[in-house]
């Protein structure tokens, strides 16, 4: 909040924009801007985005809904995540996330494939790749929610235990699904976060294709 303010007062000094002037151009009194700027009440990402696009800048693109912790650095760490912490993972579809699986992790500044492509600072350990969120299944009314159109980082290596969220996938469909693996009295279970959708008994047939690591959603 405090980089935003002060982006913003730099920019509307910069363009020598008062505040009366940028609140009509968000539709918005002196007063409310104001109240922003001055830490008075809190504008949300949305708002902070209109602003933003006011001066003429960029919107906010990227906000984690969820992170799996990394482990802290040090002398055992490959130089690759000690001193260049972005990796690249491929952008694989519902339909076919197994062969993204054949992908391994790439260091940035690799040169450019044909194949689509998404930066994160998480080094998987294993052949991670990105899904993008469809339906509505995984959208919670309130606590942990990941809508449609996030993406989201899987980790084939990741270990999955009940309360992680995973992709998996039945022996007899061509498609994965996205969802929060629990365990009730000694069975487990493929729960969606959205209560309107039923939960799946995990069985010998179902398959974990990897745990969800990360989930970012773009404004």
């Amino acid at each position: 909040m405090d980089k935003w303010i002060e982006l913003v007062k730099a920019k509307m000094s910069e363009l020598k924009i008062t505040q009366t002037e940028l609140g009509e151009r968000v539709g918005m009194s002196q007063g409310g801007i104001g109240h922003w700027l001055n830490k008075r009440r809190e504008p949300g990402v949305a708002e902070m985005n209109r602003v933003l696009q006011a001066l003429g800048m960029d919107f906010l693109e990227v906000a984690m809904v969820i992170r799996e912790p990394q482990p802290v650095a040090n002398d055992d760490m490959p130089l690759t995540q000690k001193y260049n912490p972005y990796f690249r993972y491929p952008v694989s579809e519902w339909s076919a996330p197994l062969q993204a699986r054949e992908s391994a992790p790439q260091p940035y500044g690799k040169p450019e494939d044909k194949q689509r492509f998404e930066l994160t600072d998480y080094h998987a350990r294993g052949a991670a790749f990105w899904l993008r969120v469809s339906g509505d299944s995984m959208t919670a009314p309130k606590g942990t929610s990941i809508p449609e159109g996030m993406l989201i980082l899987v980790d084939p290596e990741a270990e999955a235990v009940p309360g992680k969220l995973v992709i998996a996938q039945w022996s007899d469909s061509h498609e994965a699904i996205f969802r929060k693996l629990d365990e009730e009295g000694g069975q487990r279970y493929l729960i969606p976060l959205n209560p309107t959708w039923p939960k799946a008994l995990f069985t010998e047939e179902c398959r974990i294709l990897g745990v969800v690591v990360q989930a970012t959603a773009r404004f």
